[in-house]
């Protein structure tokens, strides 16, 4: 986490979570999410317009996965600031990207160690890592296919809506806001 974001989080310790404002797609794309876009349905709902605006700011993108993490109870956010903004998630929390050489690196450009490799009853493939369950970007397929064939990776199977509680991560922090002060 920054320095800079740090001090702001002493210096104004009580600032109020944000809620259903930015999301992660199954590429690693960051999307900013207006009224607009809350309104028509949920992130990962498929609805036109939903997923909000694709960010394409570098900075401020380097930013946000610089200060991205989770908490206790497996909700991803950023920490802007003194602010944390819960982070939407289409599939999962990290998307790996798996190079030639069979080295994976997640979105945010951390390296990381395998342990297991994951298929789910879609044919998507998620890895296990030092820093958490991600899905493999498809762009990256062909490598996991080759460190397949090789026997660096056994995929085991396992059904898409059993991973997040399996994993411990929570795909709408919004919405496990709403049912908490229900």
């Amino acid at each position: 986490m920054d320095d800079i974001v740090k001090q702001a989080m002493v210096k104004w310790p009580n600032v109020p979570h944000c809620y259903g404002w930015l999301g992660l797609d199954a590429r690693g794309n960051w999307y900013l999410r207006d009224e607009q876009a809350q309104a028509i349905g949920g992130f990962a709902s498929g609805l036109p317009g939903a997923k909000g605006s694709l960010l394409q700011h570098a900075k401020l993108i380097d930013f946000i996965q610089r200060n991205y993490e989770s908490d206790a109870s497996g909700e991803w956010f950023f920490q802007n600031g003194p602010q944390r903004v819960y982070v939407e998630l289409e599939v999962a929390p990290l998307i790996w990207r798996v190079q030639e050489d069979g080295s994976v690196r997640s979105h945010t450009g951390q390296e990381v160690q395998v342990s297991r490799a994951i298929v789910d009853d879609q044919g998507r493939v998620f890895l296990m890592t030092d820093l958490g369950l991600g899905l493999v970007h498809t762009q990256d397929m062909l490598h996991v296919a080759e460190a397949v064939e090789r026997g660096v990776w056994a995929p085991e199977p396992v059904e898409a809506v059993d991973l997040p509680a399996s994993y411990g991560y929570v795909l709408s922090p919004a919405v496990e806001s709403l049912q908490r002060t229900s």
